[in-house]
């Protein structure tokens, strides 16, 4: 292997990101998809530049795109999963809040990961072991901070655990009004956010095991020191599932203590 995996995925977000980028401003036909949701030519293209990178480096991995799927031999245990566009809805009424997510798997573990900002050339990126922020060439350590009080909720079904958890809820909080400042940006981009110190927190729910959007964002949080779990505080991909990516253990706390509150009395609260 002449390049590492890591800067594989840096290489294959970027060119996912030239090419989102490259459509940004065209008329997109869209193409449906289950749920209400759409793909365009950008997802499709940038899907297919980033495939065409990893095949070059490593033929005999797997890939799961959003788009194409499961393609690839089977039997060495890495899969790289791919999300060509997250944030179509935004690219599509040219909102650029966007970006492209890269993350090797080998079992059930994400070894790396990228995501890439297409309009501000930024791409957050972990090696596995810690996380960092390549712009122009260079690259700095991600450090995390709850110091903007700013927590991004996804307010994207399906929401699983709606009975006792409904992110839209917290935005009527006055707990939570009062300690944080809600933003949604409706992509994924939020959550490698967290791991650089730009938002104190990210919230969602869903089921997000094997996730081609939130693999590579939850691998950088995890990468950079941030607090991570599932909406009720167990480890990731158990219990009631979701995510709270926090800066920091104090904002983690604070946050597990309003979802709390939505639960029904006679449900039980884990932890």
């Amino acid at each position: 292997m002449s390049i590492s995996d890591h800067a594989l995925a840096i290489e294959a977000a970027q060119a996912g990101a030239a090419t989102v980028r490259s459509h940004y401003g065209s008329a997109l036909a869209r193409f449906d998809k289950v749920g209400g949701d759409f793909a365009t030519i950008a997802d499709l293209e940038a899907e297919k530049a980033i495939i065409d990178v990893l095949r070059a480096a490593r033929p005999d991995d797997v890939v799961l795109g959003e788009e194409g799927g499961r393609t690839g031999p089977a039997g060495n245990g890495r899969t790289w999963l791919v999300d060509p566009l997250c944030g179509t809805l935004n690219f599509a009424v040219r909102n650029m809040l966007v970006s492209v997510n890269v993350a090797l798997q080998i079992g059930t573990a994400t070894i790396v990961a990228a995501s890439a900002d297409p309009f501000t050339g930024e791409v957050f990126w972990t090696d596995g072991d810690a996380a960092y922020l390549r712009t122009g060439g260079t690259d700095a350590q991600l450090v995390p901070s709850a110091e903007s009080h700013l927590v991004d909720v996804n307010l994207d079904p399906p929401f699983p655990n709606r009975n006792s958890f409904l992110a839209a809820r917290l935005l009527a909080d006055d707990d939570f009004i009062h300690r944080f400042r809600p933003r949604v940006v409706s992509t994924t981009l939020a959550v490698a956010w967290v791991a650089a110190g730009r938002r104190a927190a990210y919230v969602t729910d869903g089921h997000l095991r094997d996730s081609v959007h939130f693999t590579a964002g939850i691998a950088l949080c995890q990468a950079a020191g941030c607090v991570v779990t599932g909406i009720d505080g167990e480890p990731l991909h158990t219990g009631a599932g979701g995510l709270v990516a926090a800066a920091d253990s104090q904002t983690h706390i604070a946050l597990l203590a309003l979802i709390r509150k939505q639960r029904l009395p006679s449900e039980p609260v884990s932890g």
